[in-house]
């Protein structure tokens, strides 16, 4: 079967079968996919389609309350929006709570509209009336979970809303463009001459500024497809979603929570190690946080992100000095964030949770940590979601250094305070290498693998070989047309093209073969992992410091005959990995020539789905090599538990979220590095484990062109 799915992984999710591509006939689908790529066309201004007009000028929610199957949701929506919400053109922050309660109460409008005609027009209404932000994220969650959109792409998050993806200066030039030479055909920088339009060359921060050493990994914390990543997580599975407005049970979401910020870290540490950097530092609340941080970004009103200096105080009185904050609850970010972080100490420490109306339940059972990453996530399946709080919205207001609004509408949020901003401020990693200790803490209660555990009888990894590994800088090039405002006219005929050209971390496709020997024919389940070697100072790391720095690489099931088996992968087979997104512009002319009859329209599941980018597979290296270990565990297949049963997953190219479908098997997350190991020499003595040293090796792209020699095997 072609569609059976996945672990979640390393950059989790994105099922990427050798990328089958899925090719889409159906009118009605197209039509779909028509339609809500227009809705995601210029955002920060209103639409100018005749019939996007039409429909909002007459679309009135009130008059349709039985439209939607729970009509409540559409009336207290009509009695927020008649109050006064956000207002269009003003920021929005999903960390915000008033913001965030428009947004769910927006969500909730969408995904209760009792047929796809009445989510359209609803969505059509709100594309005009709503604070642009707001409909953007509301949409784009209810288009993932709604029954009738399954499926359906969401344009690049990159393009459609540059601002928070590329530095001021590259919106700047956008801006100076559409003023100076729109209309004058194609400008500098063309290397082709099918691109009728103008490049703009993009840098990543620290270019142009002498700022922090750690912004030299700007190339990956700054990286396009790593933060639509992270921000396409946070749509699949929004923090405020769950209980009973949406099952996430089978999806077993408070382990993955865990998962996806281990694998992210363990990810970001492989790339400091190739650039001299070694552990992601740790810091107390109490001491001034040392890494200063500079986003040069803009908002599209104009306004800067707040920067943090270094050193900086995160104590109440230096956080708002000088400040009016009264009973903002963020003010006093710093108290909230010591009593969670006890709260939550203390819970892992005694063993048990409240829930809000005082039941006892037991963290150290099967689905304790399940419970534990729903209370830290602080998601609606948590136990108590006020006791335990929202540690992270508190933490990111305090690290992020943002000013204190003057009002609720007029808010200044740092980078922290938006998905699509995060994974670019050092602080994202040092607060959440603080949450996986917490996890660490509870894990280390847990009794260590023993070599029964991980031994599988009658199997042997025999050898494991790598092609060589070669990693360099190509181009990339991305649509920014959406950053500029355009008349009605340039709106309906498409004719302003701007892209960005930015240089990102790639690596030559590489091929690998697993060796292993069977005495009989069985299922079996296939994990590989990538990690460190040595520390930065070149120094021999144990296994047993250094689990929590493997990145699961690939994980998939296969059927072992009887003798010796070859299991052969390449580089584009990773599940957790997805392809460069295609451009919104390319993926709205192709479904138009599709429902034309000129063409057809194909999509692989990395479009419709979420993963980390595939160009990042492999960690930088260095020109000389720098040593890596991959680790192969080859263990019995067990199905996993908590599929949904009534799921049939022909019907789906993807997962479906909340179905379990993204489960391989019924192993824990990480496995077998996700319990404290206390003798290294377990994970050498059984032999259905092997562990493979190998260089990676960073080069000029023109080098690689010109050269033959970089595909021997070792």
């Amino acid at each position: 079967m072609r569609f059976t799915v996945v672990a979640l992984l390393a950059g989790l999710c994105a099922l990427a079968l050798a990328h089958p591509q899925h090719k889409i006939t159906d009118k009605q689908f197209l039509e779909r996919q028509r339609d809500i790529f227009r809705l995601f066309k210029y955002v920060n201004q209103p639409s100018y389609y005749k019939d996007h007009v039409e429909i909002a000028q007459n679309y009135n929610i009130h008059e349709h309350y039985d439209y939607y199957t729970k009509p409540e949701v559409a009336k207290y929506y009509y009695q927020i929006y008649k109050y006064g919400l956000l207002p269009r053109g003003e920021i929005f922050s999903v960390f915000y709570e008033e913001h965030l309660q428009q947004a769910i109460a927006l969500y909730k409008l969408f995904y209760y509209a009792k047929d796809y005609e009445t989510f359209y027009k609803t969505a059509v209404w709100a594309r005009q009336h709503v604070n642009e932000g707001v409909y953007l994220y509301s949409l784009s969650v209810a288009i993932v979970h709604r029954a009738d959109t399954y499926g359906v792409i969401l344009p690049p998050i990159y393009e459609i809303y540059p601002y928070y993806f590329y530095n001021n200066e590259v919106i700047q030039q956008a801006y100076r463009y559409k003023q100076q030479y729109y209309g004058q055909g194609a400008q500098q920088g063309e290397e082709h001459g099918s691109y009728h339009g103008y490049t703009i060359n993009a840098n990543y921060s620290g270019y142009y500024l002498n700022l922090h050493p750690e912004q030299s990994l700007s190339y990956f914390t700054e990286d396009v497809g790593v933060n639509a990543f992270y921000y396409y997580y946070n749509i699949f599975y929004p923090h405020w979603l769950g209980g009973d407005e949406y099952d996430y049970e089978h999806d077993h979401r408070g382990e993955q929570y865990y998962y996806v910020y281990q694998q992210i870290l363990a990810r970001y540490y492989l790339e400091r190690l190739s650039n001299g950097f070694g552990e992601i530092p740790f810091y107390n609340w109490e001491v001034p946080f040392e890494t200063g941080y500079y986003p040069s970004l803009q908002y599209p009103n104009g306004l800067q992100f707040p920067t943090r200096p270094n050193y900086a105080h995160l104590y109440e009185y230096f956080y708002n000095y000088g400040q009016r904050y009264g009973n903002n609850k963020y003010a006093y970010s710093y108290t909230h964030v010591q009593d969670y972080e006890r709260r939550i100490s203390e819970a892992i420490d005694r063993g048990y949770v409240y829930t809000h109306d005082g039941e006892k339940v037991n963290l150290y059972t099967e689905e304790g940590f399940n419970v534990l990453g729903n209370l830290v996530e602080s998601n609606p399946d948590s136990p108590d979601r006020y006791y335990y709080g929202a540690l992270h919205v508190y933490a990111r207001h305090l690290l992020g250094y943002s000013y204190q609004p003057v009002d609720k509408y007029h808010v200044a949020p740092s980078a922290l305070e938006h998905y699509e901003t995060s994974l670019r401020d050092p602080a994202f990693y040092q607060f959440y290498k603080r949450i996986v200790l917490y996890f660490q803490k509870y894990k280390s209660r847990l009794p260590s693998y023993t070599e029964q555990d991980l031994y599988f009888q009658g199997v042997e990894v025999k050898n494991v070989e790598f092609d060589r590994l070669v990693t360099y800088f190509d181009y990339f090039y991305s649509d920014v047309s959406n950053a500029v405002f355009v008349t009605p006219q340039e709106y309906e005929n498409d004719k302003v093209q701007i892209r960005v050209r930015q240089e990102r971390l790639n690596h030559k496709p590489f091929t690998y073969k697993i060796y292993v020997q069977s005495e009989k024919e069985q299922e079996a389940v296939v994990r590989v992992y990538l990690g460190p070697k040595y520390d930065e100072y070149g120094r021999y790391f144990n296994i047993s410091q250094n689990r929590l720095n493997f990145v699961e690489f690939e994980h998939f099931k296969y059927q072992l005959k009887a003798g010796e088996n070859v299991i052969e992968r390449n580089s584009h087979q990773n599940y957790f990995f997805e392809n460069d997104r295609t451009s919104y512009k390319e993926l709205y002319q192709q479904v138009v020539g599709a429902l034309e009859g000129n063409g057809e329209f194909s999509v692989d599941a990395d479009e419709a789905y979420f993963g980390f980018p595939r160009r990042f597979l492999l960690p930088k290296g260095t020109y000389g090599g720098q040593e890596f270990q991959f680790y192969v565990i080859v263990s019995p297949y067990v199905p996993y538990k908590h599929h949904q049963e009534e799921y049939d997953d022909s019907k789906y190219y993807y997962p479906r979220v909340g179905s379990g479908a993204q489960h391989i098997d019924n192993y824990p997350f990480g496995y077998p590095f996700d319990r404290p190991i206390h003798y290294d020499q377990i994970f050498y003595n059984i032999p259905n484990s092997y562990f493979y040293t190998t260089k990676v090796y960073h080069r000029h792209v023109d080098d690689i062109n010109t050269s033959t020699s970089t595909s021997h095997h070792h």
